[in-house]
């Protein structure tokens, strides 16, 4: 992990302050696209064509990274992706290497929305604007030239927040979602998230520290804000969502996320795949220059979304201890 060393960045999280956030933000934008960052994340896949556009929400405009196969043709699927960093750092393009393969491959059109973020846009304006950009995906589908029928959500992290509260707001409001793909996913901002036992086993991550989640906590959520309205494991109703692909990470503080949720959908009656990857560190899809079993992952995702989107089963990735489907 040397190299992961070399492009981290690791401020004295107990003390951040919220100008700080910012500056760090900016840093890790600067390391993540030089030379040595595009080692560690990843080149993005030549075959895929990758702009930028803006969402037009009510009261504000988004940017949004999007990658299309090459001469992939009309009224693909769509696949709505969000970046992690704690809902305070992190862009979209720090998942180039994953979301163009899933473009070419699947083939999809990839939307990875640039969300706001904490300091400056607390709790919660970011699930505001992930829900709003589905929607908006949707109404404005011929002009994105993707099928409004055929929809899938990606999250890693609190980016996996971001997609499991889309995929229950998406059954309210009768949206097409076949399947949510939830990587390394951070799903209770409760206080509880101190309490689960992977919390404690795992402080030794190198990517996810206990001071890390602390300061997230901190900083994403105003004081008169109830977090379990965005922890999934505590929304009663999860009938009715799409089946799921949930990535576990075995040296992950939020490892015990994972497995919770599993047991919540399929309590509920949903279709969960859960899969543990137990030498991958947090944001392993983020870094497959240094982590060799993102590659394995990102096969699993595809073939999950290939099943969902195109065909009628898929298959699981070599390489991951499956724990549990139904």
């Amino acid at each position: 992990m040397r190299i992961l060393s070399a492009l981290s960045t690791e401020p004295d999280w107990d003390s951040i302050t919220p100008a700080q956030v910012i500056e760090l933000r900016e840093a890790q934008h600067r390391k993540r696209r030089s030379a040595l960052g595009r080692i560690v994340t990843g080149k993005p896949d030549p075959r895929a064509l990758i702009t930028t556009h803006t969402l037009d929400l009510p009261g504000r405009r988004l940017s949004a990274r999007v990658y299309r196969p090459e001469g992939g043709g009309s009224a693909l699927p769509l696949i709505v992706a969000f970046h992690g960093g704690g809902l305070i750092l992190g862009a979209p393009d720090q998942d180039d290497w994953l979301l163009s393969r899933l473009a070419v491959e699947c083939p999809a059109v990839v939307v990875s929305v640039d969300y706001r973020l904490a300091p400056e846009h607390p709790a919660p304006a970011p699930i505001e604007d992930a829900i709003d950009s589905v929607v908006r995906l949707v109404e404005e589908a011929a002009e994105w030239d993707i099928d409004p029928t055929r929809i899938a959500l990606l999250g890693a992290s609190a980016g996996a927040t971001l997609a499991t509260l889309t995929a229950i707001r998406a059954v309210e409001l009768g949206l097409p979602v076949r399947a949510q793909v939830l990587i390394n996913p951070q799903l209770d901002w409760t206080e509880r998230v101190f309490e689960y036992p992977s919390f404690t086993e795992n402080a030794d991550s190198p990517t996810a520290t206990p001071a890390n989640c602390r300061a997230v906590q901190r900083i994403v959520l105003p004081e008169s804000f109830d977090p379990r309205v965005m922890s999934p494991v505590d929304i009663d109703n999860l009938a009715g969502l799409a089946p799921a692909l949930i990535q576990a990470v075995g040296t992950d503080p939020l490892e015990d996320h994972a497995p919770a949720y599993a047991d919540r959908l399929r309590d509920a009656g949903v279709e969960a795949t859960l899969t543990r990857y137990p030498d991958a560190v947090h944001a392993f899809l983020s870094m497959p220059g240094v982590v060799p079993a993102a590659r394995p992952a990102r096969d699993e995702i595809l073939a999950f979304l290939r099943s969902h989107l195109l065909e009628r089963s898929g298959s699981a990735a070599p390489g991951a201890t499956k724990t549990g489907r139904r």
